[in-house]
């Protein structure tokens, strides 16, 4: 009798168990803090930046040419070479330049002895002349002895003035000549590096069609970077903004500028309109290289230590909701940016207290990104607020666990 009450007893407790076990595994209400995936509050630095890639160019730099044809002579550099301004680089073969400049100085010297010739028959033809007009006065001299001494004057004085016209022609052919003569030695033309090299010695260089460029001499103390921004994010770039960029291989050292200068005439690559944006950083130890990758970062907006969360936990307030509501259909839908609808700086925000319980708070939001915003007032670094549901996150989405931490210093590229 004992033991079938036992055995009725226990059957008794395995259908109670059994139906409570159904009972929370079918119809009993689930725990909501469990369904959902939350972050705490961190303090960190914050940028919303428009990232482009450009490339690094000496701001100053200059293609030393030659203007004068014939064999390159003498070259005294080489690529890498540090360069004074006036320093001699390359010299041109002088010898037919030379010979041309020597003589126009003979035909010039020639020419001076020619003008003192006809100035000494110009003298003379005028002291005949005077003698001439004074016999005339005493009825001594015809007339036509008169005429024939001022035709002799008149000639001799033309005849002067000849000579030193031919003589200021040959002293302008002198003068071409000597320039000439002196453009055989090149000289560099600014302080810096000889960072490319386009003729060798020996070589034969012709200047009667364009000048041959003998070298590229850059002073690399300042690069210039050259970044292509889309056509999207130019009308958001303005100039003075603070701009900074990363090289390959550079580790995570960034140089900071200011934007300079943005072209008006676009790059059109397989049908991508692209701006060119300019801005210039010092190189002091030359670090820095033609033609090296950046990374670049315009800053838009930033904030230090500032008080973060996701985007994702943010939800409109009240009033942006209502507004909402009194939008055309198909309006909303317009901007794909998530941040458009806090651009008046209020959100709401769920708050998860120690209890698993969540409360609804507003906020006031500051600097925002893709991925995470500045909460100005209405929350503190370790509260734990609600970025999404489980049953929303993709498959692979972590969902062990209750708490999404931020790394600190958040802010991904614009």
């Amino acid at each position: 009798m004992k033991l079938r009450l036992a055995l009725l007893t226990a059957a008794g407790l395995l259908v109670a168990a059994g139906g409570y076990y159904g009972w929370r595994a079918w119809l009993a209400p689930e725990d909501a803090s469990k369904n959902v995936l939350t972050a705490v509050v961190v303090q960190g630095d914050l940028e919303d930046t428009i990232t482009a890639t450009g490339s690094l160019q000496p701001k100053e730099f200059v293609d030393v040419g030659t203007q004068v044809s014939g064999q390159l002579k003498r070259l005294l550099v080489d690529v890498g070479s540090v360069v004074k301004a006036k320093e001699l680089l390359a010299e041109i073969d002088p010898s037919v330049y030379q010979s041309k400049a020597d003589a126009d100085r003979a035909q010039l010297s020639n020419q001076a002895a020619q003008l003192t010739d006809k100035e000494a028959q110009q003298v003379l033809a005028e002291l005949q002349l005077t003698r001439q007009t004074n016999m005339m006065r005493e009825e001594a001299s015809t007339a036509e002895a008169l005429q024939s001494a001022e035709a002799a004057t008149r000639s001799a004085r033309a005849q002067v003035q000849s000579v030193k016209a031919q003589m200021e022609q040959t002293a302008s052919t002198l003068r071409g000549d000597d320039a000439n003569l002196s453009y055989t030695k090149i000289y560099a033309p600014i302080a810096g590096t000889v960072v490319s090299q386009a003729a060798k010695q020996g070589q034969t260089l012709n200047a009667n069609q364009q000048a041959p460029i003998v070298m590229r001499i850059a002073d690399l103390s300042i690069m210039t970077v050259q970044a292509q921004v889309s056509e999207a994010d130019v009308p958001k770039l303005r100039i003075g903004m603070d701009v900074y960029f990363t090289t390959l291989g550079g580790s995570s050292q960034r140089y900071y500028g200011k934007l300079r200068q943005i072209p008006p005439t676009p790059n059109v690559l397989n049908n991508v309109v692209l701006y060119d944006a300019l801005f210039d950083v010092p190189n002091p130890k030359q670090q820095l290289m033609t033609q090296m990758t950046a990374q670049v970062f315009f800053v838009l907006a930033s904030a230090k230590n500032a008080v973060q969360v996701p985007l994702t936990a943010l939800r409109p307030g009240s009033a942006q909701g209502k507004v909402a509501g009194n939008t055309r259909p198909g309006r909303a839908a317009q901007s794909t940016d998530p941040r458009a609808q806090f651009r008046d700086g209020m959100a709401q925000v769920s708050v998860v207290d120690k209890k698993g319980a969540a409360t609804v708070r507003d906020v006031k939001v500051g600097v925002m990104t893709r991925v995470a915003a500045e909460i100005v007032t209405g929350l503190a670094p370790g509260e734990i607020v609600v970025i999404g549901s489980k049953a929303a996150a993709r498959p692979d989405t972590p969902a062990t666990g209750s708490a999404m931490t931020m790394g600190q210093g958040q802010g991904g590229p614009h």
